[in-house]
């Protein structure tokens, strides 16, 4: 594992059963660092369940969230550990910051990833969700947003990867950029990107593969 560096999340890799993302609002700049670091020091003291292969806490560039997103290998064992142990570790992060507003962690899978044919590690991240009303709705929209960046990446997308919610009431776009240049420069997203829309990985845990 590793708990001393930051290391951008490998979306695809094979292992991953399930994928949990958790945004909180904790409000500025300082709030953000202290939720993550406070994290991952919980995490440190916290016994690693089998089935965990990452943790990666990225804040926003507007200052006001802090979003997890989090690989395990099924959903089951996530469960177990949320009866467990999450109250406890909970409980250490919010002794170190208080008042973190926690709107509720999703469930995904991955549904497809478009990579840049020379791939290499965008340093910043836009998020985009979008409510559906069932799997089939979920996957067309998908669908349609990889449509609008293929067969060609726009310039400065390094990668680009469409979750749906378990329950289908969701799609997460996860985009991995160059820079702030290439982002605001793009002309596919159907909404202004708004730096509450951009995200840098802050600290990350990794299970590495044997």
């Amino acid at each position: 594992m590793t708990t001393g560096h930051i290391e951008m999340p490998d979306i695809t890799r094979s292992d991953v059963g399930t994928i949990l993302v958790s945004p909180w609002l904790v409000g500025t700049p300082q709030r953000q660092r202290d939720a993550v670091d406070s994290t991952i020091a919980e995490w440190r003291v916290a016994p690693w369940p089998p089935a965990f292969l990452s943790l990666n806490c990225f804040v926003s560039d507007d200052g006001t969230k802090v979003l997890n997103y989090a690989q395990w290998t099924d959903d089951d064992a996530h469960r177990e550990f949320v009866r467990t142990y999450r109250p406890t570790l909970v409980r250490g992060i919010d002794e170190a910051v208080p008042g973190i507003e926690r709107p509720g962690l999703v469930r995904y899978r991955l549904h497809s990833s478009v990579v840049a044919p020379e791939p290499r590690r965008g340093d910043l991240v836009a998020v985009f969700t979008y409510d559906t009303e069932d799997i089939e709705q979920a996957r067309q929209l998908a669908d349609a947003a990889r449509g609008r960046i293929t067969p060609e990446l726009p310039p400065g997308l390094v990668a680009a990867h469409f979750h749906i919610s378990v329950d289908g009431t969701r799609v997460l776009i996860y985009e991995e950029w160059a820079d702030e240049a290439a982002v605001a420069s793009s002309t596919h997203h159907p909404e202004t990107v708004a730096a509450g829309d951009l995200y840098r990985l802050h600290r990350s845990l990794t299970r590495y593969r044997a």
